[in-house]
C-alpha cells in the first residue's frame, strides 16, 4: 500500500481514513466509485476491507496472487481479501488467540463469493499433510452442498444466500486446517412453499429435476418438467440462463461424495426432496362431514411420502381447519450469512434480519472503538472520546425483557384467550408507545399516517425506517409439532428433528424468541474472538458490470455504517505505521537519518519530522509507532518524497558509478592475488617433485605433505567397504609403513565390526567353515564348491534315529547324523550305515544295532583324497581290542563330515590328504589299499591285488 501512494489522484486512495474530507458522504462514494472504474474493488477503512461486487470475473484471484500476499505485512500491498486472510490466519498463529472474519453486505453484494476466496486462500496456503488433504477437499467441496440447499435465485441475485452461516475452522500447531463445524441463522422457510415473481425455489429441486438419472427420477416418482410441480413454478421462472442446473447436480453429487455422506443418505436425502415436491402437490379439502381430506391423489411408488403424507393429514384434522400443507422444514440448511437493504414494507424474516443488523451494527462499533482505544493505550497516546450514534436503543426496544417487542409477541401469542394480529398491535401501541424509534399509524402524527396502514408499525432503525406487517405473525410464531416427522425411520429426518421434543412438557419458544436465543449465541462466539471485517458491497439491482449506481451504494453506505467506522478511525489519527516502516521509507528527506540511521528508531523518526517541519498537533510518536493525525500532512510527506526522487536517482546513479568502480577494482584485485597465490603454488610442486627423493627439505616438504594429505583424504573419502574388499590406495614413499599399520587397524576395526553383528547361528557355521578352510583349502578338489554351502545341523530327522540306539545311548545326545556306505575289510563289499556322532564320540549303525564305536580320543587321524570323491578313511589304533580296525566310509558331504569330526573332537585330528592311494589296517599286520583315479564319473570297483579302484571326476582342473 505504502508504494502506490502517489497513485491517489487517479485512482483515489487506498484506506478511506487518507480521505481529506472524510466526513463527506459524497467524497467517501466518490472514492468508491473511481476506483471501481478500474477494477479496483477492495478499499480499507483502517484493518476493514471493503468489497464491491464487480459482477464480472477478474484475474486476481490466482494461485500467484495468494503466494504474493502470504506472509506479507497487511499495509504492504494493496488491498484485497486475500491480506484480510493472511494477516487474519497470522494473527491467530503468533497470538495464540482465536480470530474470525465477519463478512457482511446485502443479497448481491458478493458475500458467498468472498467466504469462497478465504476457503481458497486457506486451503491453497495452508501446511496440508496426507490425511489433511481430506479436510482440504472437504472445506472446498461444501460449498457446492451448501448453496445448493441454501441458495436460490431472487431479483437481486441468481446465487442468493437465504440465511446465516457461521463457519467455525479448527486449526493445529502447525497451523494446518484439522476440522469445523457451521451454525446456521434465520432460515428463509416460506421460499420452499412460496416465491415472488420472478424468483425460484432452493436450486437442489432444479439440479435434481434437470441433472438427476431417468432411472432416479422413476425411482422418486419425479419428470424431468419443473413446470408440473407447484413448489417450483410460483415465481414463473423455473430456467434461468445463468444458471446451469444439469452441471451443478453433477459437482454436488460429487461433494456430497467428498464431505462424507454415504449412498444411503443420499437416498435418504433425495427421497426427502422428492417428497417436498409431491406435497405440493397435493390438495387438502374439506369432507362431507367437515373433515379434513386429501382431494388429488398423485401417483406415488415409494413409501415415505405416503408415510408423511398421511400422517399430515391425521394432524391437520385435529386441527380441524385447512391450512399449507408445507409448514416445517425438511432440510438442515447452512449457507453464507444474509442481510438485505431495507425495504418500505416487510414481514417477520425481514423483521429478523434488520434485527440482525442492528446487533451486528452495535458489535461492530464496539469492537472497532474497543481495538482503536486499546492500540492507543498499548502505545501510550491519549484517547479521544468519539461521538456516535449508538444503536443499543434500537436493540432494546427489540429484545428487552417484558418490555420488548419480541417479549410482546410472546405474551400475546401464550395469552389465554383468542389473541390476534390486531390485538398484538394494541399492546405494542400500549406498551412502546412514546418510544422515539416506535410508530403506529394511531400514533403518527397526520404527514407519517399517509405512509403507515392501520395493520403496520414503524420501526426507524440506525439505518432508515421500515414498516412491518403484523398480518399473520402470531401463527409465524406458533410452535410447529415435530410428532409426525419424529415418528419418520429417515436418518436425515432424525437427526434433523429430535425425538426429546415430542415428550418434552416445557412451553415452546416462539419463532421470534429462538432467533432472539440463537443471535445471542453469535455475538457472544464473536465477542470471544478477535474480529476481522469485510463489507460487501452491490455496485446495481441489475448485476451489470462497470455499472455503479449511486443512490443504490449510498443506501449499502448507510445501512452497513461505513461511515460511522470512518469516524471512530478518523476520530484519533489517519495514519499509524511502525518506526521502521516509516524511517525506511522516509529517510532520504533528512540528511540526519540519510543513507541509514544509527541509533534508536524512535530517535531516528523523532529528528526526520523534526526536520520536515512537522506541527505538534500533527502527530505524536507512540512507544513502536508513529501517528499522524491528518492526511494532508501524509501527502504533503509523500510529494516532498516524489520531488526528491529525480535527485535522490542522480545521487544513486552517481553513487552506482563508485560501487561498481570499487566492486571492480576490488575483484581486480582479487583475481591479482589469486593468480599469485595459483603461481606459488605451481613453483612449490615443480619444486617438490624435482626433490621428491631426498629427505624433507624446504624444497619439497609442501609436496611431500601434500601427497600425505591427499592419501589420507583418498582414505577417508573411499575407505574399504567390508572385510572382502582388499582394495588400497598405493601409499607414497614416506607413509609406507603408515599405510601398512591403517590397512591392518582398518581390517581390525572391520573384522571386529563384522563379529559383532553376528548372529550366535551364524557364528557357529563360520567356525565350521574356518576349520574346513584349515583342513581342505588347495588340498581337496571338490573344496571351492562346498564354500557357500551352508553346514547343516543333521543330515537325518530324528524320525530316522532307531528308538533302541536312542535308548542305548542314555544321556549322549545326538549330535550330528548322516548316510553313509561302509566298506568291508575283505571284499570291499559296500553296506549302507548310518554315522552317528555325540559329543565324545562316533559310532556306525545298521537299523537297530550298534555296529562300532570310535571314541575320539582313539581316533589317531583320518584320511581322503584330494579329488572329488566322498571316501574318508578312520584310522584307529589297531592294538586296541574295542575297535574292529580302520573304518572305509564314502558320504555325499564328506568335507562337512570331518568338520564336524574335527570340531566336536575338540582338538585338531590329524587330516591325511592324498592324491594316489591312501593305506589303512585290515587287520592285524595286514594293510589294504584305495587307489584314486581321475575319470569322466565316478566309479568304485575292485582292483588288481585285492585294492578298491576309486575313479573320481576331477572339477577343477
Amino acid at each position: 500500500m505504502e508504494s502506490t501512494l502517489t497513485a491517489r489522484d487517479r485512482v483515489g486512495v487506498q484506506d478511506f481514513v487518507l480521505l481529506e474530507n472524510y466526513t463527506s458522504e459524497a467524497a467517501f462514494i466518490e472514492n468508491l466509485r473511481r476506483r471501481f472504474g478500474e477494477n479496483l474493488i477492495y478499499t480499507y477503512i483502517g484493518s476493514v476491507l471493503v468489497s464491491v461486487n464487480p459482477n464480472k470475473n477478474l484475474e486476481i484471484y490466482s494461485k500467484a496472487h495468494m503466494e504474493r500476499y502470504r506472509g506479507v505485512s497487511f499495509y504492504e500491498i494493496s488491498p484485497h481479501i486475500y491480506a484480510v486472510s493472511d494477516n487474519t490466519y497470522r494473527a491467530m498463529r503468533t497470538e495464540r488467540r482465536d480470530h474470525c472474519i465477519l463478512i457482511s453486505g446485502e443479497s448481491g453484494a458478493g458475500k458467498t463469493e468472498a467466504s469462497k476466496k478465504i476457503l481458497q486462500y486457506y486451503a491453497t496456503t495452508c501446511p496440508v499433510t496426507d490425511n489433511m488433504s481430506t479436510l482440504r477437499d472437504r472445506l472446498l467441496q461444501s460449498n457446492p452442498v451448501l448453496e445448493a440447499f441454501g441458495n436460490a435465485k431472487t431479483l437481486r441475485n441468481d446465487n442468493s444466500s437465504r440465511f446465516g452461516k457461521y463457519m467455525d475452522v479448527q486449526f493445529d500447531f502447525r497451523g494446518a486446517p484439522i476440522g469445523g463445524h457451521i451454525l446456521n441463522y434465520l432460515l428463509e422457510k416460506s421460499r420452499v412453499v412460496h416465491q415472488n415473481h420472478g424468483e425460484r425455489n432452493f436450486h437442489i429441486f432444479y439440479q435434481l429435476l434437470e441433472g438427476g438419472e431417468q432411472d432416479l427420477l422413476s425411482k422418486l416418482g419425479l419428470e424431468r418438467n419443473a413446470q408440473k410441480y407447484q413448489y417450483l413454478v410460483k415465481g414463473c421462472c423455473p430456467r434461468v440462463s445463468s444458471i446451469n442446473d444439469k452441471n451443478d447436480w453433477k459437482t454436488v453429487r460429487k461433494a456430497l461424495t467428498v464431505i462424507g455422506f454415504h449412498e444411503d443418505e443420499v437416498e435418504d436425502l433425495l427421497n426427502i426432496i422428492a417428497s417436498v415436491l409431491h406435497l405440493g402437490n397435493t390438495q387438502f379439502g374439506e369432507g362431507e362431514n367437515g373433515e379434513n381430506q386429501i382431494t388429488t391423489e398423485p401417483q406415488l411408488k415409494y413409501e415415505l411420502f405416503v408415510d408423511l403424507r398421511d400422517r399430515i393429514v391425521m394432524r391437520y384434522s385435529a386441527f380441524g381447519k385447512y391450512s399449507d400443507p408445507l409448514t416445517f422444514s425438511t432440510f438442515c440448511y447452512v449457507t453464507a450469512f444474509v442481510q438485505t437493504q431495507y425495504p418500505r414494507k416487510t414481514n417477520f424474516e425481514q423483521f429478523c434480519i434488520n434485527y440482525c443488523n442492528e446487533k451486528l451494527q452495535q458489535l461492530f462499533i464496539e469492537l472497532t472503538l474497543k481495538s482503536e482505544q486499546e492500540e492507543y493505550e498499548a502505545e501510550g497516546i491519549t484517547w479521544e472520546l468519539v461521538k456516535y450514534f449508538d444503536n443499543k436503543i434500537i436493540c432494546d426496544l427489540v429484545e428487552e425483557k417484558h418490555k420488548g417487542l419480541i417479549s410482546i409477541l410472546d405474551e400475546e401469542c401464550l395469552r389465554p384467550g383468542e389473541p390476534s394480529d390486531i390485538s398484538f398491535l394494541e399492546k405494542l401501541e400500549d406498551t412502546l408507545g412514546g418510544h422515539a424509534h416506535f410508530v403506529t399509524h394511531k400514533l403518527a402524527n397526520g404527514k407519517t399516517r399517509k405512509v403507515v396502514s392501520r395493520e403496520e408499525f414503524k420501526l426507524i432503525h440506525y439505518a432508515g425506517e421500515v414498516n412491518y406487517s403484523v398480518n399473520g405473525e402470531l401463527a409465524n410464531q406458533s410452535g410447529i409439532s415435530v410428532t409426525v416427522i419424529c415418528q419418520s425411520d429417515s436418518q436425515v429426518l432424525s437427526q434433523c428433528f429430535h425425538r426429546e421434543e415430542v415428550t418434552d412438557q416445557k412451553r415452546p419458544e416462539t419463532a421470534a424468541t429462538q432467533f432472539k436465543n440463537s443471535l445471542a449465541k453469535l455475538i457472544e462466539i464473536l465477542r470471544s474472538k478477535e474480529p476481522s471485517y469485510v463489507r460487501c458491497i452491490k455496485p446495481n439491482d441489475a448485476k451489470q458490470s462497470g455499472r455503479f449506481d449511486e443512490a443504490l451504494v449510498r443506501h449499502q453506505v448507510k445501512y452497513l455504517g461505513l461511515m460511522e467506522n470512518l469516524r471512530v478511525r478518523r476520530a484519533g489519527f489517519a495514519y499509524r505505521r511502525h518506526y521502521e516502516t516509516f524511517l525506511q521509507r522516509y529517510k532520504s528527506l533528512c540528511p540526519g537519518t540519510w543513507p541509514n540511521w544509527q541509533g534508536r528508531l524512535a530517535d531516528g523518526v523523532a529528528t526526520l519530522v523534526q526536520h520536515l517541519g512537522y506541527h505538534p498537533e500533527e502527530y505524536k510518536l507512540g512507544k513502536t509507532k508513529i501517528f499522524i493525525r491528518f492526511p494532508k500532512t501524509l501527502f504533503s510527506t509523500e510529494d516532498a518524497l516524489e520531488a526528491r526522487r529525480p535527485a535522490l536517482g542522480e545521487t544513486i546513479l552517481q553513487a552506482g558509478e563508485v560501487i561498481q568502480s570499487a566492486w571492480r577494482g576490488m575483484k581486480s584485485r582479487q583475481r591479482a592475488r589469486c593468480r599469485r597465490h595459483a603461481v606459488d603454488i605451481i613453483r612449490k610442486f615443480i619444486k617438490g617433485f624435482i626433490y621428491r627423493r631426498y629427505e624433507r627439505c624446504p624444497e619439497n616438504e609442501y609436496f611431500l605433505d601434500h601427497q600425505r594429505f591427499s592419501f589420507l583424504m583418498t582414505l577417508v573419502r573411499n575407505p574399504p567397504k567390508s572385510v572382502l574388499d582388499k582394495s588400497w590406495p598405493i601409499p607414497p614413499p614416506s607413509l609406507t609403513e603408515v599405510s601398512a599399520h591403517l590397512c591392518r587397524l582398518c581390517m581390525q576395526n572391520m573384522m571386529r565390526a563384522y563379529c559383532r553383528r553376528i548372529q550366535p547361528e551364524w557364528k557357529k557355521q563360520m567356525e565350521q567353515k574356518v576349520v574346513a578352510s584349515q583342513i581342505f583349502k588347495d588340498q581337496k578338489d571338490s573344496y571351492p564348491q562346498s564354500v557357500p554351502k551352508l553346514f547343516v545341523a543333521s543330515r537325518l530327522n530324528s524320525e530316522e534315529f532307531n528308538l533302541k540306539v536312542i535308548q542305548t545311548l542314555g544321556n549322549d545326545k545326538v549330535k550330528y547324523g548322516i548316510a553313509v556306505t561302509k566298506y568291508d575289510r575283505r571284499g570291499y563289499k559296500a553296506r549302507p550305515r548310518q554315522l552317528l556322532l555325540t559329543s565324545s564320540f562316533a559310532m556306525l549303525v545298521a537299523e537297530a544295532k550298534l555296529k562300532q564305536r570310535i571314541d575320539y580320543a582313539s581316533l589317531r587321524s583320518i584320511s581322503v583324497s584330494s579329488l572329488s570323491d566322498g571316501f574318508m578313511v578312520l584310522h584307529v589304533p589297531s592294538e586296541d581290542n574295542m575297535q574292529k580296525s580302520d573304518v572305509v566310509l564314502q558320504c555325499d558331504h564328506v568335507i562337512e563330515v570331518v568338520t564336524k569330526l574335527a570340531t566336536m573332537a575338540d582338538k585338531k585330528i590329524k587330516v591325511n590328504m592324498s592324491q594316489e592311494r591312501i593305506k589303512f589296517a585290515v587287520a592285524r599286520g595286514k594293510e589294504g589299499v584305495i587307489d584314486f583315479t581321475s575319470g569322466p564319473e565316478l566309479k568304485v570297483a575292485n582292483g588288481k591285488k585285492g585294492h578298491l579302484l576309486v575313479t573320481a571326476p576331477k572339477l577343477n582342473p
